[in-house]
């Protein structure tokens, strides 16, 4: 794992002073190694940080090169595969110099061109420089992005060139670089609490999407960027036996843990005692020579927050080596430290407690397996299990009763009213249900927060972020499988995988997702009928299955609750206090101030604002740390 950053200027030699320090902002990701490459001329250079993982020794040293010294590559990530394929280069012939991926990457690159995306199973973003003649008279760069989306990448172009980096922040340690908030993320932010997709909060960055390539010719400044991987479309006449489709997954999920328990460094995992977790500690177990390590955060004293006792369970039943943190409200005090280190405006409370579970995992191992990706493949929010009864509801009731009860709800009942989204979700059409879940602020609530001069700025676009979402797919199975494939496109990569990404990493860690082996990945879409991920009743009916054959009998497989913290009540405490001092100070051109101030004494009447001023809270916060400004 690594943080990456390359800089082209067809101009002028490049700053080495200034490209050294925007390296060393990646420190966190990187903290075991240091390497620049420079171009003769001084108008290309790479670098990465570098936390070694695979091949301690120096022969895993990046940048890379190829033998001739003419195709260069930077490396953030793991491939998963690298031993499997090392074996059929060997086969024929060819000699590594390193035990590293990264040298397995360039060779495959050597060998087959950007067809070499396919054969990669793993979680990168990379760069590769070639120089060689014949590919493009002064070089080609190929950025690339791993299927699911777990390492970030992001990219500007300059008036002389290109920039990339795998954080933002590397970016804008260049003083000279454009701090103007973009109105279109800006407003995808406050809809969903993250940026999603390729918006970039700052004008003129862009960040590379999931399973995405680039590349970028050195002579025409010409940019191509296409997609080297899509989900499968699902196959019903070849949906299996369900007894096939548990042996199936089982020894998949085992085949992806394998793979991920190997390391040359200490391995653990972050078990919250929820069900993704318990099954990939459970297949570790049945792997490991040794007793795992096993990782939890306990919210002492809050009742359905609190889900240590359940990991305690699990970690007993497999003789884990487990440790637990016990987190309380004291814990807001990260927010300014939080809003700093992720680059963008994020607002998923849950990166409190992963934050603080990755620094006490890092405290014993390297490298740490995940649960996510389960809610998104099996079908694990229970927001598909409302909006089944949506879908199913809608059948009894015209069409027109159930546009006036929606429109009611949205209308006549203030947002964070208890049952508002409910009704949105029982009575409006189905693309209602995707939505009304999802938002934070809808564009009605948009438009009343925002200044009369933002919300001008934005026109029609003010109601962009829900145009994707509407006139869904009504029936059952139909809206199930779209809400699935929206959420792995979209809520996977831009909030969980960005939570996990920036949380781990600030503390040297590495994370990896067994759930997201691509194989794994395409029998959930592919081979899993609807009818054996969720119901009206149930979630994740396939996965529950297999756990009661793996977990521990008495262990209550299918509640869901996460790493979610008790913030509501946080903010009945000192956490209040310090949303109303920042919320005081928030940008007048952005925000009306008496929406602001609606908003917390809706929230002290008992009306639930808590995700829309945690939102609002962490905004703020980064926008005074980088002095952002709308222009």
């Amino acid at each position: 794992m690594c943080g990456i950053l390359g800089k082209i200027d067809l101009a002028r030699p490049i700053d080495r002073d200034l490209f050294d320090r925007q390296l060393d902002s990646l420190t966190a990701r990187g903290p075991d190694d240091r390497g620049v490459w420079l171009s003769d001329d001084g108008r290309i250079a790479l670098g990465s940080r570098r936390l070694a993982i695979q091949d301690l020794s120096p022969a895993g040293h990046m940048p890379m090169a190829d033998p001739t010294g003419k195709v260069w590559i930077t490396h953030n990530g793991e491939v998963y595969n690298f031993l499997d394929l090392r074996r059929e280069f060997a086969d024929d012939g060819y000699r590594f110099q390193s035990r590293s991926d990264t040298e397995l990457i360039l060779a495959a690159y050597l060998r087959w061109g950007e067809a070499c995306l396919s054969r990669l199973d793993g979680m990168f973003a990379f760069a590769i420089l070639d120089t060689r003649p014949d590919v493009a008279p002064s070089g080609r760069l190929l950025l690339a992005r791993d299927r699911a989306g777990e390492k970030p990448l992001y990219y500007a172009r300059t008036e002389t060139g290109l920039i990339f980096a795998s954080e933002l922040k590397a970016l804008m340690v260049d003083p000279s670089f454009p701090r103007r908030l973009d109105g279109d993320a800006f407003n995808a932010l406050m809809a969903f609490g993250y940026v999603p997709g390729r918006l970039c909060i700052l004008q003129g960055v862009a960040k590379l999407g999931a399973a995405e390539a680039l590349s970028y010719d050195l002579d025409s400044g010409a940019m191509k960027r296409w997609r080297y991987w899509s989900l499968p479309e699902s196959a019903k006449p070849a949906y299996g036996a369900e007894g096939d489709l548990l042996a199936e997954l089982d020894g998949l999920l085992e085949t992806s843990v394998r793979g991920r328990l190997v390391a040359d460094v200490p391995v653990g995992i972050l078990l919250s005692g929820g069900l993704d977790s318990s099954l990939v500690t459970a297949i570790a177990a049945r792997c490991a020579e040794r007793p795992v390590k096993t990782f939890t955060i306990a919210f002492p004293g809050h009742g359905k927050f609190d889900e240590a006792p359940f990991a305690r369970k699990v970690a007993a039943h497999f003789g884990t080596e487990h440790h637990e943190l016990a987190v309380e409200p004291a814990a807001v005090d990260l927010l300014p430290e939080l809003a700093r280190y992720f680059d963008e405006p994020f607002a998923d409370p849950s990166m409190i407690p992963t934050w603080l579970v990755s620094r006490l995992t890092r405290q014993h191992v390297t490298v740490a397996l995940g649960g996510d990706g389960g809610d998104e493949l099996f079908a694990g929010y229970d927001r598909y299990r409302m909006a089944l009864e949506g879908a199913a509801l809608s059948r009894y009731l015209p069409g027109t009763a159930r546009r006036v009860v929606a429109t009611a709800a949205r209308r006549m009942l203030p947002a964070g009213v208890k049952g508002r989204a409910r009704l949105m979700t029982l009575a409006g059409p189905a693309g209602e249900t995707l939505l009304s879940r999802r938002l934070v602020f809808d564009a009605n609530e948009r438009c009343a927060l925002y200044s009369k001069d933002f919300a001008g700025t934005l026109g029609d676009s003010l109601a962009a972020p829900e145009a994707g979402w509407r006139d869904q797919a009504d029936d059952e199975a139909g809206l199930l499988d779209r809400m699935t494939r929206l959420d792995f496109a979209t809520y996977l990569p831009d909030d969980i995988l960005t939570k996990v990404d920036r949380a781990s990493m600030a503390h040297g860690l590495e994370m990896r997702a067994p759930w997201l082996d691509h194989r794994l990945v395409e029998f959930a879409y592919r081979r899993v009928p609807p009818s054996l991920k969720a119901d009206r009743r149930r979630r994740k009916i396939l996965l529950v299955k297999l756990a009661r054959r793996l977990l521990p009998a008495d262990l209550e497989v299918e509640r869901k609750q996460g790493f979610s913290p008790p913030l509501a009540s946080w903010l009945a405490g000192p956490f209040g206090a310090m949303v109303c001092d920042i919320l005081a100070g928030a940008d007048a051109q952005l925000f009306r101030p008496e929406a602001l101030k609606r908003l917390q004494d809706r929230q002290r009447r008992g009306h639930s604002h808590t995700g829309r001023l945690f939102l609002l809270t962490m905004f703020e916060l980064w926008r005074r740390h980088y002095g952002v400004e709308f222009a």
